[in-house]
């Protein structure tokens, strides 16, 4: 069922975690400003139109823009400031649905008699997070999320884009097609070369020519979501679908000993943040790009829910063997991995087979002596020396 009018915000902090130093150092507003470390985490827009983007290596970053200021991440900083926006957005709505620390939708349908239009609590929500927290926001507004994030998205950076909906066709189908969800690289290099460059263009293509041209799957969305069906609603506090992590390599020499170490850094990292919040996941995702930016994705299915760092390790290596020889061929720039299809945790059950219950007590302690001493008072033999990587802050769950 679609929302009768233009009613859903999609909110979206821009460059936030640039903006937020920024915010708190006056001598960086208006100078390009690269947060990372090796690797380009944020870039302010004034660093964003020397071409500088995230997950770019930080000398090519530098090569880019020579006189960028480069700071290093303060995620305590950038999680206080997300949840200083978040209570903004609950104080204008209790339709809230987090997409990450820095963006969300929101639902105001019914609201337009005690609090006013779409339009004008979308104007009053940009004031108030730029009054109380100091940062800058651009929302798009429209009926359904697809097209309120495309709006944002055109919108940026500090904008409003309102789309209502007798023209949701005439806003949407002059954009190019990577605006549509799902065209990644591949699939948009697979329409640029038949010459469908426009949203318009998939709109009118037949149905069936779409499937066969990129796969029933993503046919089938695109067709219809160039024609703006989208029939989700705002789902306030929605637990998220999966948990993952990623570590970006740039384009230092890589072995498979030295991906698989990174490999374990980031199982432990997401089966600890699994436990922490009482989730258990059966779907391991292995996410790679490779050293021409393009991607891949492998998965593998457990036969039982989990959050044990040894049998997810396991799932994962499996699917990292499997994908060795495209890595030696193409190069790597990036590791992630994710588990999805995710259960709240249920207490231990005593039929479990009895290796299973020792692993998961083992989880236990380190969480524990980790809790208490930090996250780096106990590691790996093999991560030793390592640098630690970044730990990326997420919505509560």
């Amino acid at each position: 069922m679609f929302v009768s009018g233009a009613s859903i915000l999609h909110a979206d902090l821009d460059a936030f975690f640039a903006s937020v130093e920024q915010r708190d150092d006056p001598r960086l507003r208006g100078k390009p400003v690269i947060v990372g470390g090796g690797v380009v985490l944020a870039a302010s827009y004034e660093a964003k139109a020397f071409g500088v983007r995230t997950a770019m290596g930080e000398k090519r970053a530098r090569r880019l823009c020579p006189h960028a200021i480069v700071v290093p991440p303060r995620f305590t900083a950038y999680s206080e400031a997300s949840k200083a926006v978040f209570e903004v957005f609950d104080d204008h709505t209790p339709a809230v649905e987090g997409l990450s620390i820095d963006e969300a939708f929101l639902d105001v349908r019914g609201m337009e008699r005690s609090v006013g239009s779409p339009a004008q609590i979308a104007t009053h929500l940009r004031a108030a997070v730029r009054e109380h927290v100091g940062l800058p926001i651009t929302v798009g507004v429209a009926r359904t999320k697809f097209l309120a994030k495309v709006a944002s998205g055109v919108a940026k950076p500090d904008g409003l884009l309102v789309v209502p909906p007798d023209g949701e066709l005439a806003f949407l189908h002059p954009l190019p097609i990577e605006r549509l969800w799902g065209v990644g690289p591949v699939t948009s290099g697979t329409l640029r070369e038949l010459g469908i460059t426009t949203v318009r263009q998939v709109a009118s293509m037949p149905e069936n020519v779409l499937v066969s041209m990129v796969g029933r799957a993503a046919g089938l969305k695109l067709y219809a979501l160039a024609h703006n069906r989208d029939p989700r609603r705002v789902e306030a506090r929605r637990r998220r679908g999966s948990i993952g992590s990623q570590r970006a390599r740039g384009r230092r020499p890589f072995t498979l000993e030295s991906i698989d170490a990174d490999l374990c850094a980031i199982v432990d990292r997401v089966t600890r943040r699994m436990r922490a919040a009482r989730r258990v996941g059966r779907t391991v995702v292995l996410r790679l790009r490779f050293d021409d930016y393009s991607r891949a994705t492998r998965s593998h299915t457990l036969p039982y829910a989990t959050a044990n760092t040894a049998a997810i390790l396991a799932a994962a290596r499996v699917l990292l063997t499997a994908t060795w020889p495209t890595i030696e061929a193409r190069g790597i720039t990036l590791v992630g991995l994710s588990v999805a299809n995710l259960a709240d945790a249920e207490p231990v059950q005593l039929l479990l087979p009895f290796e299973r219950r020792l692993q998961d007590a083992l989880d236990e302690a380190l969480d524990e002596v980790r809790d208490r001493f930090g996250s780096a008072s106990i590691t790996r033999a093999v991560l030793l020396g390592r640098p630690a990587g970044f730990s990326m802050p997420l919505l509560p769950d």
